[in-house]
Formats: C-alpha cells, structure tokens, sequence
C-alpha cells in the first residue's frame, strides 16, 4: 500500500510541476525566439510548424530531477548509487542535447553539435557511469537467466553501457518527427520499466521513472497535435539515455529491446533504407524514418501517433511479462 502511495505522488507531483513549468517556460522560449527549423525534405504539413519553440524538454527535465533530488533530501527515497548514476545520465544527455538544440538555433540551421562532438560527451558520460557502478562492486557479466546466457565481459562492460546510451538515445531522437509521438512512446515504456523496476527489487529507479512519467504527461498537454513546443534534442537525447541506463541497472538490457520496440523499429527503417538503396539504388521506404513513410501514403498525423502508441503499449505489457520473466 505505501508503494501503491509512492507511485501515485510520483506521477501526480511531476505533472502538477512540468504543467507548471510549461506555462511560464512556452511563453518564454516564443519571446526568445527558440524556433525550431524544420528540415526542406519534409512535407508541407510539417513545414508549416517552422518557427515552434524548441528545447521544450526541459518542461519534464527540470521537474523530474528537482523532485528526484526533494524526495532524497527529505529521505522520501534512500540514496543509491543507482539512483545517482540515473540522475548523471540523464542530466548528462540534456546538456548535450541542449547543446546541439542551442548551436542550431545560433546559426539558424540543423547543424548543431558535430557527430564526433556528441559521441566525446557520450564517451564522458558512460565513463562516469562505468566508475560509478564499478565502485558499488556491480556485475560486468550479461546475464540472461532464461536463455542460459552469462557473458562475463569485464572493463568490455563499459564498452556495452556506451553502446546501449548511444543506441537508445538516438532511437528516440530518430522517432521525435511528429507532434505528442516520442513523449508518449517514451511515457509508456517509463511506466513499463517502473514496473519492471519495483519487481525485481529496485525501488529508488522505479519511483524516477514513474516521476519521468508524470512530468512527460504534462509535457504532452504543451506537445500533442498541435504542438506549441518540441522537446527537441534536448528532450529526446535525455530520455534516450535514460531509459538504456535504466535497463542497464536493473539488468534488463533485452527488455529494453521490447518495451522500446517502436523506437527500435524506427531505428531499424532508417538503416534499412541506407542499406537498400546502396544495394539496389531505389528506396525500401518512401521516407524514413518509418512514421514519414505512413504519412507519404496519407495517413493523418494523430493517426499515426495513436497506431504507434497502441503497439508501443502492447509491446511494453509484453516487455513487462519479458522483463518479470527474465
């Protein structure tokens, strides 16, 4: 019952904040002026959207990590090194992606923070968290119970949460293309993973996931069609990297593939298009990534958003039996 207690603060706190902070933080990032540019080769739906703010992420960041740090304070939830390394990623990820969101709006163009600059400060920030999880005597084996796998990869286990940030990072940054489509993607495979988090031990993570749930809630009242702000790489870089540290720490990294499945799909559709028209020169796609694609053929935007969280549903209540499971 008082975990029941918890989890209902968590989620009602950090909507109550980030709804907040949404209506002082939108009027402002207009005022200065923080347009997003929207790329030549997108519709002219799409198009139209020039100039919405951008770096709306931090509606849910701020609040998620100042509620986080209250409920330490005040001993609501006991320090762990777990929770120290969550917290790190994600604030680590937001800088990063505030950085390329701010060169960008500098020189009025996409181009922010190159690739090589992005991947040393993703290299600082696994580094970091293989210190941290190192010094709490963690595992450096990959363990998969079910499957009859026990990989013991020692320092290589650095080498695995670096590949596991950048990969869930840029996963969801690739599927942030439509208004409302990565924040509830990412609000559902949050509540899955608190879940997850609370059954197999790890109560401090499963409480700043369902905070993070709360907070990107309150996002979407700001985000959903149409979008008065974008979470912008900001946002999408910050929620990508957490939720890989989250299925790192709870030793979950296979669970990751499943309850994020929507986002891997995205993922995949861009590097299937590379792959198949270096190979056979015509496109697999119409337009990667894959929700382009439905809108090539049609489909109304809010459509696609709700098609695309149906199935992200289905596959985290799967993750979730996956996950227990395991």
């Amino acid at each position: 019952m008082l975990l029941l207690t918890k989890a209902v603060f968590a989620i009602m706190i950090g909507f109550l904040f980030s709804v907040c902070l949404g209506l002082f933080l939108v009027p402002l990032l207009k005022k200065l002026n923080v347009g997003q540019r929207i790329s030549v080769f997108v519709g002219e739906n799409h198009r139209k959207k020039e100039g919405t703010p951008t770096m709306g992420g931090l509606i849910f960041i701020i609040p998620t990590i100042v509620i986080t740090l209250f409920l330490l304070l005040t001993n609501k939830i006991a320090y762990s090194d777990n929770l120290a390394i969550v917290l790190i990623v994600f604030a680590g990820f937001a800088v990063i992606g505030f950085l390329d969101d701010f060169l960008s709006i500098k020189r009025h163009n996409n181009e922010g923070l190159t690739t090589y600059q992005k991947f040393f400060g993703q290299i600082i920030i696994s580094t970091i968290f293989f210190y941290i999880y190192m010094r709490n005597g963690g595992q450096t084996s990959w363990v998969v119970g079910t499957l009859h796998i026990d990989l013991e990869m020692g320092w290589l286990y650095g080498l695995f949460i670096l590949f596991i940030l950048i990969g869930s990072s840029n996963a969801v940054n690739i599927t942030d293309g439509l208004d409302g489509l990565a924040g509830s993607l990412s609000a559902i495979a949050f509540i899955a993973f608190a879940l997850i988090s609370f059954m197999v031990g790890f109560e401090d993570i499963g409480i700043f996931c369902l905070i993070l749930v709360g907070c990107l809630i309150g996002f979407l009242v700001f985000n959903t069609h149409p979008a008065k702000v974008f979470m912008g790489d900001t946002g999408s870089l910050a929620l990508g990297g957490v939720m890989g540290a989250v299925a790192i720490l709870t030793h979950r990294e296979l669970t990751l593939l499943v309850v994020a499945g929507i986002f891997v799909i995205e993922t995949l559709s861009v590097i299937l298009q590379v792959i198949w028209l270096k190979c056979f020169h015509k496109k697999l796609f119409l337009m990667t990534p894959l929700h382009h694609h439905f809108e090539k053929m049609g489909w109304k935007e809010t459509d696609i958003v709700k098609l695309f969280c149906t199935f992200g549903l289905l596959l985290a209540m799967g993750g979730i039996l996956f996950g227990v499971w395991l």
